[in-house]
């Protein structure tokens, strides 16, 4: 390995991978490091699929990035061999009018989207498989979908390599408090030299760092579920049925059609407890399931009673609002800290790794407030959805 790199990207999620991708495309010489690989089961950009939405009621800076991301998923997708990228489409539901919803028509309207409002009559038309009797209206994005989260990380991973950037797995040891920082150390040993480091831990980085993100990284126990819909029934399949999103009040449902036949997938979007994601727990509860199998056979009826063919215990990375953080350290300017998915982050990857990698390189036009370190609290009151 050369004696010095030009950045270290500590984390193979979906932000550290983008941001590799992008400082490699930049003429970088990168070295990016994860202790398990890249999208492993522990990992936040773990698992089956993940949706891309552009509703995010008043948050423009949030639709505006999902949106500008998506030629980029396409282009991954293009040429993974299976696909990245479904355009299943997504429907957002209300069951009344809400700020959330009008707000988010402005900012689509501001931005020229293609996203189309229906009522329930146009729901219940082209989506019969959902009883919407108790639904007002909904936001239909037809361009938008699921992404599948850790086939697009690992592709990217691999064309990263293949165009020269390069891999090592091996867990960072918490770096040691100074003014300076010039190299990273394995567990192993191994000091690894850099100009500029980028650390996208997700969930560890209130490990690797205590004192600054111990109080403000706010890891959550987070459970998913597949059930199998009735033999030959094709209405929940790809292409007859959206990525869904039910507002529900605010206490959200959201899921997905049986994508690749890997069944029906449906999670509740509340905060679960808190999560080590070393040593967690990663078992579903028997409470989780009874609370999405009762709401999934009351919004599809036809399937009561499906067979439950594979649950899941992942975590969302919280910031106290739902802001990213991608700032520099507080004492190392040649060092980004990027994270704080907060459970919606995974469709940004691409335009997350643009602003991380200019934020590294000095060349970012602006930065966002929002993003900041100075602005992240030590209370979870979670604003953006």
């Amino acid at each position: 390995m050369p004696e010095q790199w030009d950045t270290v990207v500590i984390g193979a999620g979906v932000f550290g991978a983008w941001t590799a991708e992008r400082l490699r495309g930049a003429g970088q010489k990168v070295l990016l490091i994860d202790a398990w690989g890249p999208a492993h089961a522990r990992a936040s950009s773990g698992g089956e699929s993940r949706m891309t939405r552009a509703a995010y009621g008043a948050d423009a800076i949030y639709s505006k990035m999902a949106w500008e991301s998506l030629n980029d998923w396409k282009r991954l997708s293009a040429i993974s061999g299976l696909p990245v990228f479904h355009q299943a489409g997504v429907l957002f539901f209300f069951q009344e009018e809400q700020p959330y919803a009008t707000e988010t028509a402005a900012v689509h309207k501001a931005l020229g989207l293609p996203t189309q409002m229906l009522d329930r009559s146009a729901m219940a038309g082209r989506f019969p498989q959902m009883d919407i009797s108790d639904i007002a209206l909904g936001i239909y994005e037809p361009e938008l979908g699921v992404l599948m989260a850790r086939r697009a990380v690992q592709t990217l991973v691999e064309r990263y390599v293949r165009g020269g950037g390069e891999y090592l797995q091996a867990e960072v040891v918490p770096p040691p408090a100074g003014k300076t920082l010039d190299a990273v150390t394995t567990r192993s040993g191994k000091v690894i030299r850099a100009k500029r480091f980028v650390f996208a831990c997700g969930p560890w980085l209130p490990k690797l760092f205590p004192n600054l993100l111990g109080g403000r990284i706010f890891p959550t126990r987070q459970e998913v579920y597949f059930f199998a819909p009735p033999a030959g029934d094709l209405r929940f399949s790809l292409g007859q049925l959206p990525g869904w999103a039910d507002f529900n009040h605010g206490d959200l449902y959201y899921g997905f059609p049986d994508l690749e036949t890997r069944g029906f997938k449906i999670a509740h979007d509340q905060h679960g407890a808190p999560i080590d994601p070393d040593g967690g727990d990663r078992i579903a509860s028997a409470q989780g399931l009874e609370t999405v199998r009762r709401y999934m056979e009351r919004r599809f009826p036809a399937l009561k009673g499906a067979p439950l063919v594979e649950s899941r215990v992942c975590q969302y990375e919280n910031s106290a609002n739902g802001d990213f953080l991608i700032d520099l350290h507080s004492d190392w300017p040649n060092a980004v800290l990027l994270g704080g998915g907060s459970g919606h982050g995974f469709k940004h990857g691409p335009e997350v790794g643009r602003y991380a990698a200019e934020l590294a390189l000095g060349t970012l036009a602006r930065k966002e407030p929002r993003f900041s370190l100075a602005s992240k609290g030590k209370v979870q009151d979670r604003s953006v959805h």
